[in-house]
């Protein structure tokens, strides 16, 4: 019997290696797929915007004087007056991590850093946390993903909601229509991101880049032309499962956010 339990214990324990590799490899695939970002979003008062903003520039510029040297962030405003700030993070844990604010605090000290954030206060109604994740099978970006196209800092965001349990059936459209855009060469890129930890709503978010807001329309119609009639029945399929769509333009705010492989660099 010895022979026998001593067979099936390294068949098992083979079977455990087996699975651990392709646990990791299945981990290692969703990272290609996948790149999870933190954002804090803060929505403005309007007759608050010059004070915001002139606090969350004081912000950015004390990242740079001190050469913090972790706590990346890319800042983008909208048209509805929402300030978001956006960081790569690698897990959730990294939630709780917050080294950049941590390494200022340390350099400006209390009482400085203290008074400097007390100049938000009273310039938003709302402001809160949350997660999502940039779908790079479904972002559209030919020559290469990035979040800042050079030269392109016009955006125009759509959010596109939809029950849980359309969120599959969803995808797929939405694959359809990458592959139809791939098809005809088409030169309007986007990102598409979706919903995540923090958000009571299920979307996707699709971004697109351009220099302003007549170069987005002209490319818009370009590519309308160049996609024909016979696009429309994919958009529908896309249209079938979602519950609303919301349609917000923007820019990204190079002056209110931070790169720290930029400050190192210079």
């Amino acid at each position: 019997m010895k022979p026998i339990k001593s067979g099936l214990l390294l068949m098992l324990m083979t079977l455990f290696v087996v699975c651990g590799m392709y646990a990791q490899e299945e981990k290692k695939e969703e990272e290609k797929r996948f790149q999870m970002y933190s954002v804090h979003e803060d929505r403005v008062m309007p007759s608050k915007v010059m004070q915001y903003e002139q606090t969350a520039k004081m912000l950015a510029d004390k990242f740079r004087e001190h050469n913090i040297s972790e706590g990346s962030y890319l800042c983008s405003s909208t048209d509805d007056f929402r300030y978001l700030y956006v960081s790569p993070i690698e897990n959730m844990a990294d939630l709780d991590k917050n080294p950049g604010m941590g390494e200022l605090y340390e350099k400006m000290g209390e009482e400085a850093f203290g008074k400097m954030m007390d100049q938000f206060d009273g310039t938003y109604s709302k402001h809160g946390d949350y997660v999502i994740w940039m779908d790079k099978e479904l972002t559209y970006m030919p020559d290469g993903i990035t979040q800042t196209p050079e030269g392109e800092n016009f955006r125009k965001f759509w959010y596109l909601h939809f029950t849980p349990g359309n969120g599959g059936a969803l995808r797929d459209a939405m694959k359809e229509v990458k592959a139809m855009f791939a098809s005809k060469g088409s030169k309007s890129y986007y990102r598409v991101y979706r919903s995540g930890f923090g958000n009571m709503d299920s979307f996707y978010m699709v971004a697109a880049a351009a220099k302003d807001a007549a170069e987005m329309e002209l490319r818009g119609a370009e590519n309308d032309k160049l996609l024909g009639e016979d696009a429309q029945p994919t958009f529908a399929k896309v249209l079938a499962q979602i519950t609303k769509m919301e349609e917000i333009t923007g820019f990204v705010r190079p002056e209110l956010g931070y790169n720290a492989k930029q400050t190192k660099n210079k």
